[in-house]
């Protein structure tokens, strides 16, 4: 089993990949299979930056994924259903208006479920207030704020459960129900409910919380169009239930390993998490999406059956996805938004594919 072999080949083309980039300032990459293994945890410099594996990453929207399993917990607990109406959780202000589409009111028809599957139909205030930071850094805003200016700013693009739409804010959504049934801030039910059990103490949310540990690296800068995030006063409050997770890699690992342990919720939950899906569509042609989860579809002589992975993408080229016929957990960040497509076609094209050679070769070899 040339197991130093395989892990080389992955560094030295993720290595080729930062370093020929000038976009790139740092890059990290985490593969852990114990069928095969393979255990790598690498981080790249770029650009004159430095980079440390022991650095807390923001993997932007990768974060949703935690929204949507503390959503998936309070379903286990019996506090909600996935078929539930929104409305029997937010206060009537907050529902007022959300959704209108063609002169009709469809708040009221909206469900959880619609918010996972980014099925809404409702609008996106995520990149509109995000260019309106960059035109003022001055500018601030909370969550509901945002919703609020949404509503008035913006229009929904289809009724609910008819067409999948990405947005943020049915995340902010699903980050308010969590409120609702806690009573308490979603910062501060994530690290209970989440960052606790697993022992993810270098981990927080970013402008919410602080970690139970301060971690011994600074975070790695995220860059949207060469700005870093972190730097963007009113950032929080655009993040939040939609992607503000900041961790080790080695701390995401916890968390992919505890959902795919059924530690964190039971097998049979998270399966409905990956196979209620629905296909994605134009320019994500490639990919089913269930709750928060991203699925590999198979299409013909571009994407064979072997490397179906599931997990969950940031736009800043972050991606966490568990790979089921190595049993291998893939974590990854070139942290700049021009990087989403190519990240997730090395992770594919070049991980994946070397992992599946690696396990064949020791099939033979046995």
């Amino acid at each position: 089993m040339d197991k130093a072999g395989c892990e080389a080949r992955i560094k030295d083309a993720f290595t080729k990949q930062v370093q020929s980039d000038p976009k790139v300032r740092s890059a990290f990459l985490l593969v852990r299979s114990d069928k095969l293994g393979v255990d790598m945890n690498i981080a790249e410099s770029g650009n004159g930056s430095l980079a440390h594996v022991d650095q807390p990453n923001h993997l932007a929207s990768v974060g949703k994924l935690f929204t949507a399993t503390l959503i998936a917990k309070l379903y286990e607990q019996g506090k909600l259903d996935f078929a539930d109406k929104i409305g029997a959780y937010l206060d009537v202000e907050l529902m007022k208006g959300l959704h209108v589409y063609r002169g009709h009111d469809y708040s009221s028809e909206i469900t959880i479920r619609h918010l996972l599957m980014q099925t809404s139909g409702l609008f996106d205030v995520f990149y509109s207030l995000w260019e309106k930071m960059m035109a003022d850094p001055s500018f601030t805003i909370t969550t509901r704020e945002a919703i609020t200016w949404g509503k008035e700013h913006m229009k929904a693009v289809a009724e609910p459960g008819r067409k999948h739409h990405y947005t943020d804010t049915n995340y902010y959504l699903l980050g308010f129900i969590v409120e609702s049934i806690t009573g308490k801030p979603f910062h501060e039910a994530m690290h209970e409910m989440i960052f606790d059990p697993l022992g993810m103490t270098h981990s927080w949310m970013h402008g919410f919380s602080t970690p139970k540990e301060q971690p011994d690296q600074p975070v790695a800068g995220l860059f949207m169009k060469d700005i870093d995030f972190s730097s963007v006063a009113g950032a929080p409050a655009i993040d939040h239930a939609g992607g503000s997770v900041i961790a080790p890699l080695s701390e995401y690992l916890l968390f992919l390993k505890g959902l795919t342990n059924h530690q964190i919720i039971g097998k049979e939950t998270l399966d409905r998490m990956i196979n209620d899906d629905v296909h994605m569509g134009f320019p994500t042609v490639g990919f089913d999406y269930g709750y928060s989860i991203w699925k590999f579809r198979s299409i013909p002589l571009l994407m064979p059956p072997n490397l179906y992975s599931w997990g969950c993408v940031g736009v800043t080229g972050a991606f966490m996805f568990f790979h089921p016929g190595t049993e291998s957990h893939i974590i990854g960040t070139y942290n700049n938004f021009a990087y989403r497509g190519k990240a997730l076609n090395f992770m594919a094209g070049k991980i994946i594919k070397e992992l599946i050679a690696q396990e064949q070769g020791a099939s033979f070899g046995e």
